[in-house]
């Protein structure tokens, strides 16, 4: 699993591509435009996720603790929490003898039975500079929607705000049990009960869309039907549905990993043309032995396809069944990109298999300008800053996660308990 963040995430090594046979998801992103923003002024693409007058903690000049102030910006909070995390260079000598300094991100995780999946999706989310910002310096309980049964009434986003303090701002621990953030997910998806193996991918798409609905500020959703659009103005038309989107879900998972794909649909027969606009909180990308670099795995998911006998498309004018051409696009691109490589296969007699092909992939500058079909917005350049590695077969393996710290810029491998400084051009 992976995810990513923008120049504004801080830190990095410099460009160059990585060709990892084990990464299940990659994530690249970020968007900036033109400039790279300082590490200390936070992502730019969400300056204005903390709302004026949402309440954050700064350190406390007579508790030592977190003590309740006013934020004006998102780069308010990130400067608050980067202070109560690292003091200021004229105090960290009084600090270091009152107390062991902050883990600042480098603690592993316990394995609780077969949950490396679940500790290199939570590393790699943890390192996602803007949502760990969200959890240590805003009042994120003040949105937490009590009364969505789709959700966990907050117990699933508290819990892992929990996670999240121990591995920032926790002393002298070198790894954090996570027992009590896995029984609040086994209460919301039951399947991650007990001490089963599962994809990092599954967890992450539960995970966020658990922490979603916890967090959702929308609290009676409305009755919206679908448009069915003709393409004659899409730029229009993807607005509406993103506007009509926000009327249901509106959450700081929405802000920062949700984007929007065009589908097309063309019927072979008469020529009608529908087009829809959907959400998406990341990109499953087709891996297969032809691919080379991550272009080519999405330039598989933005290739034509044709559907016919079984797929075949009901066209609305033709009022049947028929052949079709399919398109998907990239349409409206989030501030952070998660990208799963679809790795597992299944054979014709439901045999699951692994693709075990190298895909390459830039540490920073993944351009995705050309694949962008919507107007308007900024570049979509991203930088690579956590990636979540599958070892082993279909069958059983491990999970680990490399990540960016946003203090010192170095990379760091997550191996359950363990974190360790790395070298990503040696040790990969």
């Amino acid at each position: 699993m992976g995810c990513t963040s923008s120049k504004g995430q801080g830190g990095g090594t410099g460009g160059g591509d990585r060709a990892d046979p084990f990464a299940d998801h990659v994530s690249v992103g970020g968007y900036h435009d033109g400039g790279r923003p300082s590490s200390e002024s936070g992502t730019s693409a969400v300056r204005s996720m903390a709302r004026v007058g949402s309440r954050v903690f700064r350190p406390g000049a007579r508790t030592g603790g977190l003590e309740q102030h006013k934020a004006s910006t998102y780069e308010h909070v990130n400067q608050i929490v980067n202070a109560g995390i690292v003091p200021p260079p004229e105090t960290r000598g009084q600090a270091s003898a009152a107390a062991p300094a902050p883990a600042a991100g480098r603690v592993g995780l316990s394995n609780l039975g077969n949950t490396c999946f679940l500790n290199s999706s939570v590393q790699c989310l943890s390192n996602t500079i803007p949502l760990t910002d969200y959890f240590l310096g805003y009042d994120y309980r003040s949105e937490i929607n009590h009364d969505n049964f789709l959700g966990s009434k907050g117990a699933l986003a508290s819990s892992y705000a929990e996670v999240v303090k121990h591995l920032w701002l926790g002393q002298g621990a070198q790894h954090y049990s996570p027992g009590r953030f896995k029984s609040s997910l086994a209460k919301f998806a039951p399947q991650f009960d007990g001490s089963q193996q599962h994809d990092a991918q599954e967890l992450l798409a539960y995970l966020l869309d658990g922490m979603h609905e916890d967090l959702n500020r929308v609290k009676s959703k409305p009755y919206i039907e679908d448009d069915d659009c003709d393409g004659s103005n899409d730029d229009v038309d993807a607005i509406a549905a993103w506007s009509n989107y926000l009327r249901r879900d509106q959450s700081i998972v929405v802000d920062l990993f949700q984007g929007q794909l065009r589908s097309r649909m063309t019927c072979l027969s008469c020529g009608k043309v529908s087009v829809k606009f959907d959400s998406f909180m990341y990109l499953s990308l087709p891996v297969t032995a032809d691919c080379r670099t991550l272009d080519d795995c999405l330039g598989l998911f933005c290739e034509e396809e044709y559907l016919s006998g079984d797929d075949a498309w009901y066209c609305p004018r033709c009022k049947c069944h028929v052949d079709a051409a399919k398109k998907m696009d990239l349409f409206m691109l989030p501030p952070i990109l998660i990208v799963h490589l679809k790795r597992f296969e299944f054979s014709e007699i439901g045999r699951r298999s692994k693709i075990e092909r190298d895909i390459s992939y830039p540490l920073s500058e993944w351009d995705l300008s050309s694949s962008k079909k919507g107007e308007g917005g900024l570049r979509p350049v991203y930088d690579l800053y956590a990636a979540c590695h599958h070892s082993g077969t279909a069958g059983g393996g491990h999970y680990t996660a490399t990540a960016v710290n946003r203090f010192d810029g170095r990379w760091y491998r997550f191996n359950d308990s363990s974190c360790r400084s790395v070298d990503v051009d040696v040790d990969g």
